[in-house]
């Protein structure tokens, strides 16, 4: 496969021109003619998925999180990114990124999270689309039987991979979880809409203590507060099985290497 057709495979599953105006998604660096055999996903593009892709022997990488989000005027070695940039065509690996295009997608990235905490039922947007309102930022669904906020947060806690942020939780962990809303990623913006959708609890990641303080005090619903790239690296798996499910004949690779920005706790 060419990289021109793994990309037009993923792009009809994330449409860039559903991306936010101040997004910066699509193809970060890599010729469309070269040839793909392997893949791998990743959150975040920084040099130890790279020398992850190098041994591996990846041909691209697609990643959620952009290069250049603010854009730039160089590519010069002499920085962190420049260098990473310099790194990948000098073996040749080709850098995707999808962005919010792949938040709202169906499914994209908090269906992901929501199926990785224990939502089995039926998912809609926590804040969907004017125009589609099967696409949209979180999602929003029912537990198979309410369980208490405690178990919710322990069961959250198993089916997020492991960073040394762990989980938080505010309110109090006897009280019965069973509609939870959740968003992939920073999600303080969604606060007064997951409460207006009836959440028993809102996990996301991300949260500032005034707003959360001031949500709590108003009367929740709960919270739970997890590491940024623990609440999107379940999407990996899903977008990678996009390109399997759509025949492409590449071998695909999660990248279980945590790329999370804090690296201990005390």
């Amino acid at each position: 496969m060419t990289l021109a057709e793994v990309i037009g495979t993923l792009e009809t599953a994330y449409p860039p021109a559903t991306a936010e105006s101040w997004d910066a998604v699509g193809l970060v660096c890599g010729d469309p003619a070269l040839e793909v055999r392997k893949v791998l996903f990743a959150v975040d593009p920084v040099a130890v998925v790279a020398e992850e892709a190098i041994a591996w022997g990846a041909d691209l990488i697609v990643t959620h999180h952009p290069l250049y989000l603010r854009g730039t005027t160089s590519v010069a070695a002499t920085t962190p990114k420049g260098r990473l940039v310099h790194t990948l065509i000098k073996h040749d690996i080709a850098l995707y990124t999808a962005h919010t295009n792949a938040d709202i997608a169906n499914p994209g990235v908090s269906d992901a999270l929501a199926r990785a905490v224990g939502l089995t039922g039926d998912l809609v947007p926590l804040s969907p689309l004017p125009d589609d309102p099967w696409r949209g930022l979180g999602r929003i669904g029912t537990l198979p039987s309410p369980v208490t906020l405690g178990d919710f947060a322990e069961r959250a806690a198993e089916g997020l991979p492991k960073t040394s942020w762990g989980i938080r939780v505010a309110g109090d962990l006897s009280r019965p979880v069973s509609r939870v809303a959740v968003s992939g990623g920073a999600g303080d913006s969604l606060l007064g809409t997951a409460r207006a959708a009836g959440a028993d609890v809102f996990l996301t990641a991300d949260l500032r203590h005034h707003p959360a303080s001031e949500f709590m005090e108003a009367g929740g619903p709960a919270l739970i507060d997890a590491a940024h790239w623990a609440t999107e690296w379940p999407w990996l798996d899903s977008a990678a099985s996009i390109l399997a499910s759509s025949g492409v004949n590449v071998e695909t690779r999660v990248s279980a290497t945590v790329t999370d920005a804090w690296t201990r706790g005390y």
